[in-house]
């Protein structure tokens, strides 16, 4: 699915999605990946169920005010037990599936807000 929306060239733009890869301005990206404003994550976690604390570590580490978590196609909610270091950061943790969380990112990113996506992307998800 193909994105439309209007770009800051400074910021990072989710501009389409599918089975197994992810469009960052206008570049292809394959497998799961972490999206904010100013950088690119790849390789964050190959599927929901593999997900660790020690994932979630690395999105505390890059301190966005709100992550929206990407669970595949179906909607999905992980333990708070995994992202318990960015609660007790207060940072924000939405999970919804990762059509919805690309479309969610790309309206707070274009609003100026330090928004992470962490989007598990898998073939036939």
């Amino acid at each position: 699915m193909k994105l439309q929306l209007s770009r800051s060239p400074e910021t990072n733009q989710i501009t389409g999605h599918g089975s197994g890869h992810l469009w960052i301005n206008g570049v292809r990206h394959e497998g799961s990946l972490i999206v904010l404003p100013d950088e690119i994550v790849p390789d964050w976690a190959t599927d929901f169920d593999s997900l660790t604390p020690r994932h979630f570590d690395t999105l505390l580490m890059r301190a966005p005010e709100i992550v929206l978590l990407g669970v595949g196609a179906r909607g999905r909610f992980p333990s708070p037990a995994l992202y318990a270091c960015l609660i007790r950061a207060g940072i924000g943790v939405e999970a919804m599936d990762t059509a919805a969380a690309c479309r969610t990112y790309n309206i707070l990113a274009a609003e100026g807000r330090r928004v992470a996506a962490a989007l598990i992307v898998a073939p036939g998800r």
